[in-house]
């Protein structure tokens, strides 16, 4: 996992063009990177060094029980935000130790290739579509601390018991 200050977090990505058995192989080590992460609900190809436009997102593994779509694999999202910006916390795997509050839209469409290639597309709101910004901020090399609206609102987290 790559942490700040690492200079590939900051890296615009690629798009992913070919579907086959290497991105099939991405998709699966994104997923035991994030599933080893402390909290982590999603993750992008860039937080372990891979400049691709591909992310995870897995909101069944929130600490509070919030409405999603399961485990999606979101590749070249293109997402359009709605309804209203609201503050929420944030921390990201990359950016250990550290929260902040961000604001992001509570409703988006998200259009993206799943694994095999295909364009999908999907709405959601709350919890599950602030962890997809976040996550699709990491393909544009923007971390959750560019978008905190004041220093005063970025915050230490004491270390894990």
């Amino acid at each position: 996992m790559l942490t700040l200050p690492d200079p590939r977090l900051r890296v615009r990505s690629e798009p992913v063009t070919r579907f086959d058995q290497q991105t099939a192989d991405m998709l699966a080590e994104l997923e035991r990177a994030m599933r080893a992460g402390p909290g982590g609900v999603g993750i992008a190809a860039p937080q372990i060094g891979w400049p691709m436009r591909a992310v995870i997102v897995d909101c069944r593994l929130a600490r509070r029980p919030c409405r999603n779509h399961g485990l999606l694999h979101l590749i070249n999202p293109e997402i359009e935000p709605g309804g209203r910006q609201v503050l929420g916390r944030e921390g990201c795997l990359s950016v250990p130790d550290w929260v902040g509050m961000v604001p992001r839209a509570t409703e988006i469409r998200v259009r993206y290739q799943d694994g095999s290639g295909q364009w999908q597309q999907l709405e959601t709101t709350g919890f599950e579509a602030r962890v997809i910004q976040h996550e699709a901020d990491h393909l544009d090399g923007i971390l959750f601390i560019d978008r905190v609206v004041s220093v005063h609102d970025l915050i230490r987290r004491p270390p894990a018991a």
